[in-house]
């Protein structure tokens, strides 16, 4: 839907904590990418469609297998590349076709030899057990109507020890139904929001270990006469396996 036609459009970000209209550039900085991060990757991979930097916070070493879970064009996958190095293997999965082929055809195009981009839901991954050592995900996961099985899987695929930093959006209290009954609000990384508590005890129940929040920010949802309509976070947060 909404999101396939992002990647054929290369529309700007419409994610909250971004700012609606705000270049992808502009966005993608809004939201804690340096100028340094933004340069050091294919232009063409920045859609300002994050909610934070995940890649920032998620100490990548050098030959480590990464995962992205909703990979987009690829601006975490190829941050994530520069840091594992040649030795090291970054695979970014993504629902939509539009998105595989043109992060894939980005990777050529800048000699990107140590990341794949794979068709698949991030409720069943195409991605074997225990074989990746983090996992990556930037306003994905909220999109996604069964998030324990999202967590499920995460858990599945790493390695023991292995990790997870999620940037997400999540709420301060449960969202009034309008939000989450309206179809923009849920492209735009909303709709979803679960409660913050929920969504960290989801993390959890998936099995994982040492969860902690590494950063939030706030912003308010408004309505009608600019009255606050719901208060939502983004968090980026790190757990074990």
């Amino acid at each position: 839907g909404r999101y396939a036609e992002i990647a054929k459009q290369d529309q700007e970000s419409c994610c909250p904590s971004c700012g609606c209209g705000a270049s992808s550039l502009l966005s993608s900085k809004a939201v804690g990418y340096s100028g340094d991060d933004l340069e050091s990757i294919p232009e063409e991979s920045v859609m300002g469609l994050g909610c934070g930097n995940p890649t920032a916070t998620a100490d990548f070493k050098a030959g480590e297998v990464v995962l992205d879970l909703g990979a987009g064009a690829g601006v975490d996958v190829f941050l994530a590349a520069n840091k594992v190095g040649p030795t090291g293997r970054v695979v970014g999965v993504d629902m939509t076709e539009e998105m595989v082929e043109r992060a894939t055809r980005i990777a050529r195009d800048h000699g990107y030899h140590n990341v794949e981009f794979r068709l698949g839901e991030i409720e069943k991954l195409p991605v074997e057990d225990e074989s990746v050592d983090a996992v990556l995900s930037n306003c994905v996961i909220n999109l996604s109507p069964d998030k324990s099985k999202v967590f499920r899987e995460i858990h599945r695929v790493l390695k023991p020890g292995g990790r997870l930093t999620v940037s997400d959006i999540v709420s301060e209290g449960v969202l009034p139904d309008e939000i989450k009954g309206d179809s923009n609000a849920w492209a735009c990384c909303i709709g979803g929001a679960l409660e913050r508590r929920e969504y960290l005890a989801k993390i959890k129940k998936a099995g994982f270990k040492d969860v902690q929040v590494l950063s939030s920010k706030e912003f308010d949802i408004k309505g009608e006469a600019n009255q606050r309509v719901a208060r939502l976070m983004s968090i980026t947060t790190q757990a074990y396996k």
